[in-house]
């Protein structure tokens, strides 16, 4: 059975049984009763790429990068305070996103040579298109190709998004300061990056800021200013042509935008709109194509049975020098930046908006992993996750619905292999600082070589900007905790089974 086909039995499958289930309640992998509506939505997840906690002005009233669009998305659906991804930076959050499965538990240096995911790993996108979904990935991919760094670019690319469970996809094959740059749509190279460009710099900030990107082959047709407004674009096409080829089935688009990661390359029409530079003028455009789909969501009629998630994948490159000088915390009162595992590294914008199931212009406080989706999903298409998938998703359909519970959702949240959260206190083993916070400027004071500790304990309900390091006056909390994440990692997951 050929791709094609093999995808095509796999829809008529799925539809099949959507067509003889019809429950009404169903339990998730938290024990939580959801209501799980009869009609499957369409379903959009929108990650940014490095946008810190206090760029929206929803999160930040004091933000200098407007973001009318996503103010406007939280308006109209829920506001979550206290979501994290499983990484501080790329390329763990993305696999964690997709796979369900806490970063830790693969080797991450794969994808600089092959696929991260495996060929037989269920992923946000295989459950859905297992249920008859046309999905679609447009974005910054990251995690990885067979033979990436031997590649034949006039050859199929597998073992990407066309392989692990997307019908379509249109990206690029990491970040736009990485080399070599092209586009790739579904398994196809679209134009061989045949020239070399030269490094750019940007003046006045540190050589990973501004209009930054690496020496490297790229194709002739590239250019990096474009990227943002060419993906928008496909996002708009994608959601445009399902509405009138297939609009009687549901469709579920990954949009993994490449900003405001640099280089900060914000357009004409742009420039100047924030009080931020370069950077905050490029949230301030990235915010815009939010505010693109929703409206054409709307102009198609399909806004209501639309589930739309925004998040962010780690924390911004913003140093306190950026902060001094525009006077724009991007991780509002969180300390650290990307590649921490303090909480500006990893707490993260995270809305979603549904109507007439998601109430407006809410709030809430509950724990949340990106590692969620997955659980998440699989419940709401009334399914079951098999066992050797999912390892770390919980189902947060209650908390998005606003349902009552009577405990966490999550039993504990895991950052990376560094980092653990369990209600109030957040462990971290060894440093918090991660490898770009340091790397031009002082950022943090390291305090566990001045008092000769082995890591940091914070009451995140009474010290949310990690500034007292409890880890010697609470010996019982750290051993309590240290013994939960001995156990996920010897047990090999930390939710429960379905």
């Amino acid at each position: 059975m050929n791709k094609t086909n093999r995808r095509d039995f796999l829809k008529q499958l799925g539809a099949g049984i959507v067509s003889i289930m019809t429950p009404t309640l169903i339990f998730s992998n938290s024990c939580t009763k959801s209501k799980v509506p009869s009609d499957k939505p369409n379903i959009i997840f929108i990650m940014a790429d490095d946008m810190g906690y206090g760029d929206p002005g929803c999160y930040n009233p004091q933000s200098k990068t407007p973001t009318p669009n996503i103010d406007r998305l939280a308006a109209q659906g829920i506001r979550f305070t206290n979501a994290h991804s499983p990484g501080a930076v790329c390329v763990p959050t993305r696999y964690g996103l997709l796979t369900g499965r806490y970063p830790f538990r693969t080797d991450l240096r794969k994808h600089k040579t092959t696929s991260l995911i495996e060929p037989d790993r269920m992923t946000i996108g295989s459950i859905l298109q297992k249920h008859g979904y046309k999905t679609g990935c447009i974005g910054k991919w990251h995690l990885g190709f067979e033979n990436i760094d031997k590649i034949d670019y006039s050859k199929p690319m597998q073992g990407g998004p066309f392989d692990r469970g997307f019908d379509y996809f249109f990206g690029m094959h990491a970040s736009l300061d990485i080399p070599p740059y092209y586009y790739i749509e579904n398994d196809r190279c679209v134009e061989a990056p045949t020239e070399t460009i030269e490094a750019s710099y940007s003046e006045g900030v540190t050589p990973i800021q501004g209009a930054f990107w690496r020496k490297g082959k790229i194709a002739p047709g590239f250019k990096h200013d474009e990227v943002l407004p060419k993906f928008t674009e496909k996002v708009l096409s994608f959601i445009k042509n399902h509405h009138e080829d297939e609009a009687e089935s549901p469709f579920f688009l990954y949009f993994a935008l490449a900003a405001p990661h640099t280089p900060w390359l914000p357009t004409g029409e742009f420039k100047g709109k924030s009080k931020s530079g370069d950077y905050g003028d490029f949230v301030t455009q990235a915010d815009n194509s939010v505010g693109q789909i929703m409206e054409t969501l709307q102009q198609l009629g399909i806004a209501d049975n639309t589930l739309l998630f925004f998040t962010s994948d780690n924390g911004p490159v913003w140093y306190e020098q950026d902060v001094k000088r525009y006077d724009h915390k991007s991780t509002h009162f969180l300390r650290g930046m990307k590649a921490d595992v303090w909480e500006g590294g990893h707490r993260m914008p995270f809305i979603a908006k549904w109507p007439g199931k998601i109430k407006q212009n809410t709030t809430s406080q509950e724990i949340i992993s990106f590692t969620d989706m997955l659980a998440t999903f699989s419940v709401l298409m009334g399914d079951k996750l098999p066992e050797n998938s999912g390892e770390d998703s919980y189902n947060i359909l209650p908390a998005l619905l606003g349902e009552d519970y009577d405990k966490p959702i999550r039993e504990a949240t895991v950052i990376e292999n560094r980092a653990i959260i369990q209600g109030d206190w957040k462990l971290i083993f060894g440093s918090g600082k991660g490898g770009i916070s340091g790397r031009y400027f002082k950022q943090q004071i390291d305090d566990l070589k001045l008092k000769g500790l082995k890591g940091e304990l914070y009451n995140l309900k009474n010290d949310p900007s990690e500034k007292t390091n409890l880890y010697a006056e609470r010996p019982e909390i750290v051993d309590r905790m240290t013994k939960i994440m001995d156990r996920y990692r010897r047990e090999g997951r930390s939710a429960p089974k379905f």
